[in-house]
């Protein structure tokens, strides 16, 4: 998942929360991504909470700006968490080329829509 700061941010790196076992670190080509930790027990839904907080942050636009998940980590995220009704719906959604990528609003409508 690709994390898009707002003007106002230059950079961001670290833990929203521990709970979620994922953290956010800058690549080499000055992008900010999603990162499952590797030494930190990783609930089964803490993928997916990561995703949420994610968008929530982005839908707020002071420090993100927006994100960007492809479906298939969506899809894996949402497996992992239980959620497969939302999940059969992401893959159908890539499969058949509806739907590729995520953005935050996407993200919390698709929330919304399952009851997450």
């Amino acid at each position: 998942m690709e994390i898009i700061l707002s003007k106002r941010v230059v950079h961001i790196k670290g833990y929203l929360s521990r709970y979620h076992g994922y953290y956010i670190r800058r690549t080499k080509n000055n992008h900010f991504i999603g990162q499952r930790a590797p030494r930190i027990n990783v609930p089964p839904d803490g993928h997916i909470r990561f995703i949420f907080d994610c968008a929530a942050i982005a839908k707020v636009g002071i420090i993100f700006a927006d994100i960007q998940i492809g479906w298939k980590e969506l899809y894996d995220a949402l497996y992992e968490a239980g959620d497969f009704t939302a999940a059969e719906r992401v893959k159908w959604n890539g499969q058949e080329g509806v739907k590729l990528t995520y953005n935050a609003e996407d993200i919390i409508n698709l929330k919304t829509t399952f009851g997450l």
